[in-house]
């Protein structure tokens, strides 16, 4: 698999140089996204502007790093501006796969995925305490 790598705090963005994500491009990808996770890593940047295919072994890697990343509250987001190959990756039915045209919005998209898990995982700032006395109306 022919691709760069370039790691951030909050994210790892793989440069892939691919035609095509199919043969045994996905085995290296994944083995690279698993290394990643290892790392620390949860949230992927995956350029694929270069890359106009994709075969059924690449859809199984995409839709296991897309889950990998979720199930530890990351982010898998793929870059391209190729309609064709967009509505390819749309047409998978990858849950909650992102397909963004540029890295910037993709950099953006992690930031603001971060920051809403952030709050989402906050306390609410009220106790049980804050509830003494208050009942439940039985009123609209």
């Amino acid at each position: 698999m022919d691709y760069k790598i370039e790691k951030k705090e909050q994210f790892a963005y793989i440069d892939l140089e691919e035609a095509a994500f199919a043969k045994e491009v996905p085995a290296s990808f994944e083995e690279t996204a698993r290394s990643l996770f290892r790392e620390g890593y949860h949230s992927l940047i995956v350029n694929m502007q270069v890359t106009k295919s994709i075969d059924a072994g690449g859809t199984t890697v995409l839709k296991k790093v897309n889950r990998l990343c979720a199930n530890d509250l990351g982010l898998l987001v793929v870059v391209t501006r190729d309609d064709d190959f967009i509505d390819t990756l749309e047409a998978l039915k990858i849950p909650d796969l992102n397909i963004l045209p540029t890295k910037e919005e993709a950099i953006d998209a992690v930031f603001m995925h971060n920051l809403e898990n952030e709050f989402g995982a906050g306390d609410d700032d009220y106790d049980d305490e804050d509830y003494e006395g208050v009942s439940e109306s039985s009123e609209p």
